[in-house]
């Protein structure tokens, strides 16, 4: 399991990277290498995405 105990509608902080910014991810599945979910704030609001833990900068709100 990934550092941050994920589970099933946790919030994270997603790091910004060159072509996003720093945004709220509501997470749907947890896999080995990754989450998988949502985006729920900023630009990419509503995009479905996959970020590596690496992306993961902390909780912002647990289920």
């Amino acid at each position: 399991m990934d550092m941050f105990d994920l589970k099933e509608d946790d919030v994270v902080v997603i790091r910004a990277g060159e072509d996003w910014p720093e945004h709220l991810f509501r997470i749907s599945e947890v896999y080995d290498d990754c989450a998988t979910g949502y985006s729920i704030s900023g630009p990419l609001e509503g995009a479905y995405g996959e970020p590596p833990f690496e992306l993961i900068l902390r909780v912002h709100s647990r289920s």
